[in-house]
């Protein structure tokens, strides 16, 4: 398949499933939220080494806010609902309670709950107070701008990590280009989320490695710097630039429809913008239960 002079492999991309949960947060103003949310998703890449993969999904005019305030939805993931849990109350105890003017709320209603308020309202130290609002319940914290309104906890979603697809480019501009050019795209589709640095992944993996104890080293087959050394590089001549962006979504048509938005805008470059060709990250279909076959995703 040809798409604008842009090659797309006939391949698929392995993803896994993952526990997710949405979270909003609020304050008094964008630059506040903005602030939470940087701190909050720090550090949540991949579940390889930080426990959880986490980003802004995006942001919420006052309108669409249960307080009515500036805010922002966040998706997180994990493997397991204890970890999510832990990850959850880690970072909003940490991250949100101690920016200025924030509040927390639950994104999600349905599915099994994790606890969000229930586990930070003990820092209350006795003083925290539980309010009801119709069938919603949060808890008040005292903190020394005011309160911290945190609602008690919130809902699950079954949903799936580690979708993703491979920018083969000419050089770095081209394909620093491509990457953001389909990042942009990306971030207006909602449901999912790119949790790498500005969601683009240079260092892509594979599992294990040379060393004793590695679970993950470099993905030495798309390394152009390796092309010459490696046998079984996947590096084609003309190709001297590889971005990945890595997708997680709370469905697998989020993923799907994410990954068509990411492509389309890569394939809009074209060839004319040094893009070569579009490629996937998979396992042989091994370890993942869900496979996105590309060109199923362009059909």
């Amino acid at each position: 398949m040809r798409l604008n002079g842009v090659h797309i492999e006939d391949t698929f991309a392995e993803a896994f499933p993952m526990l997710g949960t949405r979270l909003v947060i609020t304050a008094d103003t964008p630059a506040w939220v903005q602030a939470a949310v940087v701190s909050m998703t720090g550090f949540a890449t991949s579940v390889i080494a930080c426990g959880c993969e986490a980003a802004m999904e995006r942001a919420l005019p006052p309108g669409e806010t249960p307080d009515s305030r500036p805010g922002a939805a966040v998706l997180l993931f994990a493997m397991s609902k204890a970890e999510l849990a832990k990850q959850v109350a880690r970072r909003v105890g940490q991250c949100v309670m101690t920016c200025p003017g924030t509040a927390c709320y639950a994104g999600l209603r349905d599915g099994p709950t994790i606890p969000l308020g229930n586990a930070l309202r003990y820092f209350g130290d006795g003083w925290q107070i539980a309010k009801r609002v119709g069938i919603r319940r949060y808890w008040r914290i005292p903190v020394m701008d005011g309160e911290f309104l945190c609602e008690a906890a919130t809902g699950t979603v079954d949903g799936v990590g580690g979708g993703n697809f491979i920018i083969l480019a000419a050089d770095r501009r081209s394909g620093l280009a491509a990457a953001q050019a389909a990042v942009l795209a990306i971030r207006e589709v909602p449901g999912a989320i790119l949790p790498f640095p500005g969601g683009v992944v240079r260092s892509g993996s594979k599992i294990g490695g040379k060393y004793k104890g590695m679970i993950a080293s470099t993905n030495t087959a798309f390394c152009p710097t390796l092309r010459a050394a490696v046998p079984a590089s996947l590096v084609p001549e003309g190709v001297e630039s590889i971005l990945e962006l890595v997708i997680d979504g709370v469905s697998e048509a989020a993923v799907a429809a994410t990954m068509r938005a990411g492509i389309a805008a890569v394939a809009d470059l074209g060839a004319a913008g040094g893009v070569v060709s579009v490629t996937a990250g998979n396992y042989g279909g091994k370890l993942g239960r869900y496979q996105f076959r590309l060109h199923e995703v362009m059909a």
